[in-house]
């Protein structure tokens, strides 16, 4: 069956908490969702702010290839007429295609919200949706909180949508707004809904009882051909059904025609993508779109998934454009040393004795504090140094450092620092505003002589998670530090109860990885790591 996918990102989306768009952002969203295949974009509400309008005035920059676009607003007010509404007289100025009204459909909000008779309400319904087909426009009509209102008053909710259909509505949409209806109810509702009307049936779903995605593909098993819901869910409250569990388990799982296979495999990028846009965290837990989605970390997972995936994943990751990952940890069996050797190449080069040196080693970091799932680089650096025990770079003599603070204003760090390297003692002295800038530079700067390469390091992230909270202050901390050479990135970990130890830490593993990675004799682990280097992880 094909399934209609009508995406609100740029609308209901921005409504959630610290989801902002600017236009460009829009603009550029809107191209990635048209590049995605979903039909139907609802740009904004062109009669509530600037932005939206700024957003439908430009929008035909871009030459959608696919997607239509679809402004949003509501009925006309209850004190205008449809022509004279200054929101039907904006949605009709966006010029988009389809336009998208709401319209109340529980008594309470008819009573209340717009303090007006229901004969009047089913008034402003009709005619908005007449006026809107009358101008040429596509209409769809979004039957505001109408399983709350079917529940209070079914005979005025379903009187709501026949108004709609009358008056030439394409689209009927049941919207659960508040999120709250459970999905064995919403399929009853449902059912009754498709019984007295024909035509094209959609449902918006909200997730505040964590169903939304579940009462979606319920209303689609019930005959709805239209959903609407937004990328990672963002939305007002706990956000809005989340099209990226709700695609790939109509087309993977159910069989059903939504953006096409061949496109389902861009979702994972997808979802990063508008999670950049947004600048949130893409939660690593978030289904079939994040990088948990596919990682295991259990030994006896790790062992059953080396012989057949499908023992731990319910679809192959790459038909949603995602990855497995194997996670190294105190819970790690000899499984997932062997897979994450074989990820990098490393396989051939431990022998038994040498891996189970390097699991018991990785196992006494993570009782101690360490995070080596999340530092990837760090589990590099400890293979390399089981394979090369001997193996000198340098080594730290000795360290001070200074910070003055004058009338409640910093006034900078210094640090002075001695390191031996094979060539020798190297002193130097750095100023910074901070101390671990000061400390990476003064560091940089020791080896500058024996080793130029450092200075192609760079930091990108910085990340300080307390281990111990209940010990206040005298904390065990764990520093996460991401680091590049402008041509792959790294992740080392330090952990201490001096959150400057612990940076140091993870600044002195970065740089020792890199180092081993440069200047190692060994032939033949330079060569099965040589497209390590060159590889990122991304979903």
């Amino acid at each position: 069956m094909r399934v209609f996918t009508y995406d609100t990102t740029l609308r209901d989306g921005t409504q959630g908490e610290n989801v902002s768009f600017s236009v460009d952002d829009k603009l550029q969203i809107a191209k990635k969702l048209d590049e995605l295949g979903i039909d139907y974009i609802e740009g904004g509400w062109p009669g509530s702010n600037p932005r939206d309008k700024a957003f439908f005035e430009r929008v035909g920059e871009l030459e959608l290839e696919h997607a239509r676009l679809a402004a949003f607003g509501s009925t006309r007010y209850a004190r205008n007429t449809v022509e004279n509404d200054p929101n039907v007289i904006a949605l009709l100025a966006a010029e988009t295609p389809i336009i998208t009204i709401f319209g109340k459909s529980w008594d309470l909000h008819t009573r209340q919200a717009l303090g007006v008779e229901e004969e009047q309400n089913l008034k402003m319904i009709s005619e908005t949706v007449e006026h809107l087909k009358k101008n040429g426009r596509e209409v769809f009509y979004d039957a505001e909180h109408f399983f709350d209102g079917y529940e209070s008053n079914p005979d005025f909710a379903l009187r709501t949508l026949e108004s709609a259909q009358r008056a030439g509505a394409d689209v009927l949409v049941l919207c659960d707004t508040n999120g709250g209806v459970i999905t064995q109810r919403l399929g009853e509702i449902f059912t009754e809904v498709r019984k007295r009307f024909d035509g094209v049936i959609g449902i918006h779903a909200h997730n505040d009882s964590d169903l939304a995605a579940a009462n979606s593909i319920t209303a689609v098993q019930l005959g709805a051909t239209h959903v609407q819901g937004t990328i990672n869910g963002y939305g007002e409250r706990c956000g809005n059904a989340n099209l990226c569990s709700i695609i790939p388990i109509l087309e993977l799982k159910l069989g059903h025609t939504t953006v096409g296979r061949h496109r389902v495999e861009h979702l994972a990028g997808t979802a990063n993508f508008v999670s950049d846009i947004a600048n949130l965290s893409l939660p690593n837990d978030r289904p079939f779109v994040g990088r948990s989605a596919f990682a295991h970390k259990g030994g006896i997972h790790v062992s059953a998934v080396l012989k057949d995936p499908l023992t731990y994943e319910h679809i192959d990751p790459v038909t949603v454009g995602n990855r497995r990952r194997v996670l190294i940890s105190d819970l790690s069996g000899r499984s997932n040393i062997f897979y994450k050797l074989q990820e990098k190449g490393l396989e051939e080069l431990l022998d038994d004795a040498k891996r189970k040196q390097l699991l018991d080693r990785i196992k006494q970091l993570e009782y101690e504090g360490y995070e080596l799932e999340s530092a990837e680089g760090s589990f590099e650096l400890l293979v390399r140094e089981v394979l090369q025990p001997d193996h000198f770079l340098f080594e730290l003599q000795s360290m001070s450092l200074v910070r003055e603070k004058k009338d409640e204003k910093s006034t900078g760090c210094e640090v002075k620092m001695t390191v031996r390297t094979r060539d020798g003692l190297h002193e130097r002295t750095e100023n910074a505003a901070g101390p671990f800038d000061a400390m990476a530079g003064c560091l940089r700067k020791c080896l500058a002589q024996s080793y130029p390469q450092v200075a192609e390091i760079r930091l990108k992230d910085y990340k300080v998670r307390v281990l111990e909270p209940n010990r206040g202050t005298a904390a065990k901390v764990r520093v996460l530090v991401e680091w590049s050479d402008h041509k792959s990135s790294w992740t080392t970990v330090g952990v201490s109860d001096d959150v400057l130890e612990a940076s140091w830490n993870a600044l002195v593993d970065s740089i020792r990885l890199e180092l081993l990675r440069l200047t190692t004799d060994d032939k033949d682990l330079k060569e099965t790591l040589e497209g390590h280097r060159s590889r990122v992880e991304t979903p």
